[in-house]
């Protein structure tokens, strides 16, 4: 089992940063690639961007490329979504998810392959 918990969101003007932050707990020996995901009202969840396990490879949506920008500090067990430039249709709950049985990076960008989701972080961009 792996518990996934972000923070950092909040209320922000358009043009404005945020960095959200995913830790991870419980099966933790290994590291695992982490995607974020957004669900806005109304809306299907859609994928945001993902982190290769090593940190190394990174893939975002073209809607948020050159904008948002995810790390990750192994040692911390923890995943980084940085957020700059913020538009008011980036308002969604945040989510971090992750499947321990995936060997495929790009799987990443799919949310019906995610077997651990954090409870999200709800990001406001006010305009």
């Amino acid at each position: 089992q792996v518990q996934l918990d972000e923070s950092g969101g909040g209320l922000v003007q358009a043009g404005g940063s945020l960095r959200l932050s995913c830790a991870a707990s419980g099966r933790t020996s290994r590291t695992y690639s982490m995607a974020w995901f957004r669900q806005a009202p109304g809306k299907e969840r859609e994928f945001v961007g993902a982190i290769h396990w090593s940190g190394i490879n990174t893939y975002y949506a073209d809607s948020v490329k050159g904008r948002f920008t995810s790390s990750r500090d192994n040692a911390k067990n923890t995943v980084y979504l940085q957020m700059n430039s913020l538009k008011p249709e980036d308002t969604a709950v945040y989510y971090c998810a992750t499947n321990t049985a995936l060997r495929s990076f790009t799987d990443y960008t799919q949310a019906s392959r995610m077997t651990y989701w954090g409870k999200g972080t709800l990001v406001t961009v006010s305009s």
